[in-house]
C-alpha cells in the first residue's frame, strides 16, 4: 500500500480515535503521547499531526473525548473514515503495522517469532529502539556541530556495529560511527552488542552512541564519544544459549 505521511497520519489517528486505549494498548504504547511521538517519528510526521488527527475523528466515536464537534469532519479525512470505521481492532492494527514498519514483512516476521517468549519485542519498543530513534537522528544530526557538513549514510542493514557512517567526502575518509538507541523514559539501560562493543573499541573517538530519550513525553537526545572511554560503564553480560537443531539425511 502506497501512502503519503498524511495519509498514514489519518490512519492512525483513525485508530486511536476508533480504539482508544485499547488500541494503544495493543501497540503496547502506554500513554497518547508516548504513540503520537514515536510512530510520528516512525513515518515522518509531527507528533501534532497524529493528535489533530485523532481529535478529527473522536466526535464520530464513543469515546469519552469530544474532539473537534463544532466543525464537520473534512472531505478527505471523511474518505478514511466511510472505508476504515467498521474495521476490526485485529485487523485495524494490522493495517497500522504495515504502514508504519519500513520493512513490514521482516519486521512482523521476528515480531511473531519471537512470540510471548520475549514481551519486550513489541510493536512500540521496536520502533522506539529501532526505526523512531532512527529517523530523529537522521531529522537533527545536522544541529549538531561535530556532524556537520558530513555525508550520512544508513548502515542499519549492514550489521557493521553501528547505525550511520558519516563522511566528509564521498570517497569515505575520515568517517565517523554513530550507533543510535531509544529509551522511553528519561533513563534506563542500554545495550551494545558484542559486535558494537568491538567496532567502537576499534573506533574510539570516532565511534558515537547516540541516544533518543524520553519518547514517553518529548523526545530529546544525548550522544557520547567515546563511549567506552566516557563516563559510562559497561557490565559485561554472558548468556549461556542452548541451541536445538534438527538433521536429516538426503
Amino acid at each position: 500500500m502506497k501512502l503519503s505521511t498524511r495519509d498514514k497520519s489519518i490512519l492512525i489517528g483513525l485508530f486511536l480515535s476508533k480504539f482508544d486505549t485499547e488500541g494503544l494498548q495493543t501497540l503496547s504504547f502506554n500513554g497518547f503521547l508516548e504513540a503520537y511521538n514515536t510512530l510520528g517519528l516512525a513515518i515522518g510526521a509531527k507528533p501534532s499531526s497524529l493528535k489533530n488527527y485523532r481529535d478529527e475523528f473522536d466526535p464520530m466515536f464513543p469515546n469519552p473525548r469530544k474532539g473537534w464537534h463544532k466543525r464537520k469532519i473534512r472531505d478527505y479525512c471523511k474518505v478514511f473514515y466511510d472505508e476504515y470505521k467498521n474495521w476490526s481492532l485485529k485487523n485495524f492494527s494490522e493495517l497500522i503495522k504495515s504502514v508504519v514498519y519500513n520493512q513490514y514483512e521482516i519486521e512482523l516476521l521476528v515480531e511473531r517469532a519471537a512470540g510471548q517468549k520475549q514481551k519486550e519485542e513489541t510493536f512500540a519498543k521496536r520502533l522506539m529502539t529501532g526505526q523512531a530513534a532512527e529517523c530523529y537522528f537522521k531529522t537533527v544530526y545536522q544541529q549538531i556541530p561535530v556532524f556537520q557538513n558530513r555525508i550520512l549514510e544508513d548502515t542499519t542493514k549492514l550489521g557493521c556495529g553501528f547505525d550511520f557512517k558519516l563522511c566528509l567526502n564521498s570517497v569515505g575518509n575520515d568517517f565517523l560511527g554513530v550507533e543510535v538507541k531509544g529509551l522511553n523514559g528519561l533513563s534506563g539501560s542500554i545495550a551494545l552488542t558484542e559486535k558494537e562493543y568491538n567496532m567502537a573499541s576499534y573506533l574510539r573517538e570516532n565511534y558515537f552512541l547516540f541516544v533518543v530519550k524520553n519518547f514517553i513525553e518529548k523526545p530529546t537526545h544525548v550522544y557520547y564519544r567515546n563511549p567506552l572511554e566516557n563516563n559510562l560503564r559497561f557490565k559485561k553480560i554472558e548468556t549461556q544459549i542452548t541451541q536445538t537443531t534438527y538433521r536429516t539425511t538426503v
